[in-house]
C-alpha cells in the first residue's frame, strides 16, 4: 500500500504541474487553482471557483469514506511522508510532540479563513454580497500564491523541518486548517479501519502507522479505529501478520460501543509546558505572519509550530535532567553536553530573531495603518476628483515617511511595500520627482507588477504622457490579474471599445470603469 499510495501522490504532483505548464506556456485562461484556501473567496465575494468545489467534495467524501483524500490526494502529505522517508534513511526517527493545546490551532486557523469575514459583517450588521456566480477559469492563475522563493521555503518548513521537529503528520495535527474540518466530520464516517477475531494484540499496526494512531489499542476497545488523525493510508492493514484489519463499513466513531477498557497511551505535555508551547507557537505566528510582506498565512502557521517546539525545548534544556534531540543528547545526568550548549546559542540566536521581527511588524502594523488611510486620496488623484492635499492627508504622509525610515533602518530584508508606501507620502507632500522614483524603485525590485504598473501608467495618463501610460500597461505580463484592466484601457486610448477578451462591446461601461477604478 505504500508504493501504490507514493505513485498516487506523484501522480498527483505531475497533473499540478501539467496544470502549471499549460496556464504558463499556452497563455490561456486554465482551471482556477485546485486550493481549498481559495473557498475563502465564496464567503468574502460570494464566488464558487475550482477550490471551493474540491473542498465540498473532499468534506463530503470524508463524511462517507473517511480521510482519504489527506491521505492519499494531499501534496502536503506526500512532502511529509517523502521527508520521514529521508529522516529514516539517515537514521532520525521523528518523534510525536505530544501538545493538547496545539490541536486547537487547526480549528482556530479553519474560523479565521472561512468563517472570520461573514462573522465580522454578521457582526457589524452589513449584508452577505450573495451568490455571484462560477469562477471555475482564471487568467491569473498564480495571483494568490507566494513567490517562487516563498513556495518552496513553505514547503521546506511545514514538509521537512515541521515532520522533523513535531512528528511525521505534525503539519496536519497542528496547523492545517481543512484538517479541522476533516477531521470533524471523519467521526460520522461509515468508512472505517475495523478488525475481526484473529488479532493477537502484536502491536505491528501501532508501529507502522505514520499518524501516531494507536491502533492495536483502539481495535481492541472498540472494534475499529476512531481516532479523527487517521488517513487511510492502510499501512496498519498491511502491517497486519494475520490478516485482521481491513478497510469496512458500520458504525461510525461518534456511535462506537466500548468492547473494552482502553489502554492508556503515552502521556501528552504537562499542562504548564502544553501552556509554553502554545505561547512560543502564538509568539512566532505573530512575528512571522505577513513579514515583510511576504510570509503568508500557511507558512507561519508551519514556522509557529516550530516556535512550540523551540519554546519548549528551550525549556528542557535548563529544567530537564536527561534530554535528547534526535541522536544527540542536549542534557545527561543533569549536566549540559556540547550538543545542549551549541543548542542553547542557536536557540539564543532564534529568540532574538523572533524579537527584532516582532519590533518590525509592530512598525509596519502601524505603517500599514496609516498608508491606507492616506490611500483614499491616493485613489482620489488617479480617479482625477482630488483638487489639492488637505491638511490632514499632508500630517498621515509626514508619518509615513517617518515609518518608512524607521522600517529601513530595521529592517534585515528587503520589503517592497517601503518605496510603494513611501512614494505616495512624497505625493501627497507635492514631491512628484520622488513619487515617480518610488514607483521606478517598486518595478526595479519586481520587474512585471501589475499593480504598480496599472497606477504608474494610470498617473502619467492623467499627466498627459499618453505614450508613457502605454508603454506601462503594455509591460504587464499576461498573467498578471491587472493584465484585463490594461487591456481595456490601451483599447480606450485608441479608440476602439473593446471587452477583456478582445471583442466588440465595451463601450460606455468601459469608460465608466476607466473612470472609476480608484473610488
Amino acid at each position: 500500500m505504500a508504493r501504490r499510495r507514493a505513485a498516487v501522490l506523484v501522480g498527483v504532483h505531475l497533473v499540478l504541474v501539467a496544470h502549471v505548464a499549460w496556464w504558463w506556456f499556452e497563455r490561456r485562461p486554465v482551471l482556477s487553482p485546485l486550493e481549498p484556501s481559495e473557498a475563502m473567496r465564496f464567503g468574502v465575494e460570494g464566488v464558487v471557483n475550482a477550490g471551493l468545489l474540491l473542498f465540498a467534495v473532499a468534506g463530503l467524501a470524508t463524511l462517507v469514506f473517511g480521510r482519504f483524500f489527506c491521505g492519499w490526494g494531499c501534496h502536503l502529505i506526500a512532502l511529509q511522508d517523502g521527508c520521514r522517508w529521508l529522516l529514516l534513511k539517515l537514521g532520525l526517527r521523528p518523534k510525536p510532540f505530544r501538545s493538547r493545546l496545539l490541536r486547537w490551532v487547526p480549528v482556530a486557523a479553519f474560523v479565521y479563513m472561512f468563517l472570520g469575514t461573514p462573522l465580522l459583517r454578521a457582526f457589524r450588521g452589513e449584508p452577505w454580497p450573495g451568490f455571484r456566480g462560477f469562477e471555475l477559469t482564471t487568467q491569473a492563475f498564480w495571483a494568490t500564491m507566494p513567490t517562487w522563493p516563498v513556495a518552496v521555503a513553505t514547503f521546506l518548513v511545514c514538509g521537512g523541518v515541521v515532520v522533523w521537529l513535531l512528528g511525521s503528520k505534525a503539519y496536519c495535527t497542528y496547523a492545517c486548517p481543512y484538517g479541522a474540518l476533516f477531521t470533524a466530520v471523519e467521526a460520522l464516517a461509515p468508512g472505517r479501519i475495523r478488525v475481526d477475531d484473529s488479532c493477537r494484540q502484536c502491536g505491528k499496526c501501532t508501529a507502522a502507522c505514520t499518524s501516531d494512531v494507536r491502533v492495536h489499542a483502539e481495535v481492541h476497545a472498540y472494534g475499529m479505529v476512531v481516532d479523527p488523525g487517521c488517513m487511510k493510508c492502510m499501512d496498519c492493514v498491511d502491517a497486519c501478520p494475520n490478516g485482521a484489519l481491513s478497510y469496512g463499513w458500520g458504525r461510525p466513531a461518534v456511535l462506537a460501543r466500548e468492547r473494552a477498557v482502553p489502554a492508556p497511551g503515552p502521556k501528552p505535555l504537562p499542562w504548564g509546558q502544553d501552556l509554553l508551547a502554545l505561547a512560543g507557537f502564538l509568539v512566532v505566528f505573530v512575528a512571522t505572519r505577513g513579514l515583510y510582506g511576504e510570509i503568508p498565512f500557511l507558512f507561519a502557521l508551519g514556522l509557529g509550530g516550530v516556535g512550540a517546539w523551540l519554546a519548549w525545548t528551550t525549556w528542557a534544556s535548563f529544567r530537564r535532567s536527561d534530554l535528547r534531540f534526535a541522536r544527540w543528547p542536549l542534557r545527561r545526568g543533569g549536566r549540559t553536553t556540547r550538543a545542549g550548549r551549541v543548542f542553547r546559542l542557536g536557540a539564543l540566536a532564534a529568540w532574538l530573531l523572533v524579537a527584532h521581527s516582532l519590533a518590525y511588524q509592530a512598525v509596519s502594523w502601524k505603517r500599514d495603518r496609516v498608508s491606507y488611510a492616506m490611500m483614499g486620496w491616493g485613489n482620489a488623484v488617479l480617479a482625477g476628483t482630488a483638487e489639492g492635499t488637505p491638511p490632514e492627508v499632508r500630517a498621515l504622509a509626514e508619518e509615513v515617511l517617518r515609518l518608512t525610515a524607521l522600517s529601513e533602518r530595521l529592517a534585515l530584508l528587503p520589503d517592497d511595500r517601503l518605496p510603494f508606501q513611501e512614494a505616495w507620502a512624497r505625493l501627497a507632500l507635492g514631491d512628484e520627482a520622488g513619487f515617480q522614483a518610488g514607483l521606478d524603485e517598486v518595478l526595479r525590485r519586481r520587474p512585471g507588477f501589475g499593480e504598480v504598473l496599472l497606477q504608474r501608467g494610470l498617473w502619467r495618463w492623467r499627466r498627459g504622457d499618453v505614450a508613457g501610460a502605454r508603454a506601462d500597461w503594455e509591460a504587464i505580463p499576461w498573467s498578471d490579474p491587472r493584465w484585463t484592466e490594461a487591456r481595456a484601457w490601451l483599447a480606450d486610448l485608441e479608440g476602439r471599445p473593446r471587452d477583456a477578451a478582445g471583442g466588440e462591446g465595451a463601450g460606455e461601461e468601459l469608460r465608466e470603469a476607466f473612470d472609476g477604478a480608484w473610488r
